[in-house]
Order: C-alpha cells, then sequence, then structure tokens
C-alpha cells in the first residue's frame, strides 16, 4: 500500500503546505476522516455532541431526519477517527451514551465556526438561488 504521508518540518501549524498528509492525494488515510467529518450525517452528529453527552435516541431525535442505520454507521466511523467515545454502561437495559473526544471537540467547534457562518449567510444564498433559478427558467433544489 501507498503512503502519502511525508515528513515536512511545521506539520503542527495552520500552513497547510507543512502537513505530513495530503488530502488531495488519492491514498491519503485523512480523506475518510475529512469524509466521515463533512458529511451530512457526521457534521450534525458532531455538532450535536458539542452539547453534551446523548444515548442513542436522543442523538436520533436532536440530528432531525437521519435514519436509525446512518446514525449507527456515522457514530461508528467518528468513534474509530477518535472523535466520539462510546460509553457502555452494564445496566439492564444496558445504556450507551456518547460524547466527543478532545479532538472531536476541536472538530466540532471548527465545523459549528463553519455551520454559524452559513446559516447566517441564509439570506445571500437563498438570494443567489433565487437569480440562478431565473436565468434558468426552472427551479433547482
Amino acid at each position: 500500500m501507498e503512503s502519502t504521508a511525508r515528513s515536512v518540518p511545521g506539520a503542527g501549524s495552520d500552513d497547510l503546505s507543512g502537513l505530513a498528509y495530503d488530502v488531495f492525494a488519492r491514498n491519503c488515510p485523512s480523506r475518510g476522516t475529512l469524509e466521515h467529518v463533512t458529511g451530512r450525517w457526521g457534521a450534525l452528529t458532531l455538532g450535536a455532541l458539542h452539547e453534551g453527552s446523548f444515548r442513542f435516541n436522543e442523538l436520533r431525535r436532536r440530528v432531525d431526519g437521519v435514519s436509525e442505520k446512518m446514525l449507527s454507521q456515522t457514530l461508528h466511523a467518528l468513534e474509530r477517527d477518535g472523535l466520539v467515545h462510546r460509553e457502555a454502561q452494564p445496566t439492564n437495559p444496558p445504556r450507551v451514551d456518547y460524547e466527543l473526544t478532545p479532538l472531536g471537540r476541536e472538530v466540532a467547534e471548527r465545523l459549528l465556526a463553519l455551520i454559524r457562518f452559513v446559516e447566517g449567510r441564509m439570506d445571500d444564498v437563498l438570494e443567489a438561488r433565487g437569480r440562478y433559478d431565473e436565468t434558468r427558467g426552472a427551479a433547482v433544489v
């Protein structure tokens, strides 16, 4: 398996040119994590968990529209990436809580900044959509 990691000084900085991984490289493992984080359910799940610990069904209600199957798959992927901690308590019935890890909290905070920005600019987006649709002659979803 070809490795895309490269050892470059300054890998911990915000300068993307100095990172040890390159998400634009086909085989870079960061692509999978980026997909888990920025996919619809991943981003919403991380954003919801930023509010605190949730049981599965509480989280499913908070992330309106996610199916049980998709939430389960999303939580497994985020747990595998080290962003979510799953705490199973040996009670009857079993109780399972999900919460962000420190890394997950950092990722969620960055996502929430983007989410708030998008929400704050929705009037501009809706206006742009209207102009686009007018020039194309049909509404596009």
